[in-house]
């Protein structure tokens, strides 16, 4: 199989991940296509014990380092892109790197370590660095829909944790309902199962009908979500759950939610 063949699936991928790296489509295209040249004029190889996937990206991560990296100031604030654009250049470029590969390019971080050279430690260290700076300057207003008290207790504080404030707990639709026409937040938690027999999914779409925030769904029952029968939710968290994964994806719906409704004064 031809080289072009081997990395075709991939480059749309790489290029999205480059545009978010540089902050501009132009400039990650122009490291995308050194990467290729490399490779196809032979300065540059697959390695062998890779995937494709993960070897196209090491290969474009080399690249990156020796130029692109270098390039950047230590604060760069006047991009003209948009909101998650410019949050993303505040970030120092290898705690950059690291939350991309995983966040937005679905890379485990064993696989972030090989295509950042690095370890497994390393990697989750730069991941801790970013999601700490990302949360820090998404704080919102979250809505937790849960009908367990131990479980939404459990929930209220990894939200607090992360310098998020809690604005009401919702055990029923209409209680979601009701807690969204006093205070409009900017993330909501969903279970699915609530307790008066009402579901979480048509709870969020009442809300999602009037406010455009982002979601995460935290239930014992996925297969309800995951039908292929309707758009599938991009935060699906699986009970019982552990911190860290509802810490990351909190981080994450905040900072890739492309309108995130701004704090309310209380």
């Amino acid at each position: 199989m031809s080289l072009l063949a081997r990395l075709a699936p991939h480059l749309p991928y790489v290029r999205r991940y480059a545009r978010a790296l540089t902050g501009d489509q132009t400039t990650g295209d122009h490291y995308v296509r050194v990467a290729l040249e490399a490779l196809a004029a032979g300065e540059r190889t697959l390695e062998a014990n890779l995937t494709p996937r993960v070897a196209l990206y090491h290969v474009f991560h080399a690249i990156w380092c020796s130029s692109g990296a270098q390039l950047e100031g230590p604060q760069e604030d006047d991009y003209q892109g948009d909101d998650t654009t410019r949050r993303l250049m505040r970030i120092a470029p290898r705690s950059r790197q690291a939350f991309l590969l995983t966040a937005l390019e679905g890379f485990t971080p064993s696989e972030a370590a090989q295509i950042l050279d690095t370890d497994f430690a390393e990697v989750e260290q730069l991941i801790a660095e970013a999601q700490s700076e990302i949360d820090a300057e998404l704080a919102t207003d979250v809505l937790i829909i849960e009908d367990e008290p131990v479980i939404a207790a459990d929930i209220e504080a990894l939200v607090k944790e992360l310098g998020h404030t809690v604005v009401d707990i919702a055990a029923t639709r209409t209680e979601a309902v009701d807690a969204v026409a006093r205070k409009t937040p900017g993330l909501v938690l969903a279970d699915i199962q609530l307790a008066d027999g009402s579901s979480g999914i048509d709870a969020v779409k009442d809300i999602l009908a009037r406010f455009n925030v982002p979601v995460i769904f935290i239930t014992a029952f996925p297969e309800r979500l995951l039908t292929g029968e309707r758009p599938e939710p991009t935060f699906l968290i699986t009970k019982p759950f552990q911190p860290e994964t509802v810490k990351a994806a909190i981080g994450q719906a905040l900072f890739f939610h492309p309108r995130r409704a701004s704090k309310q004064a209380a």
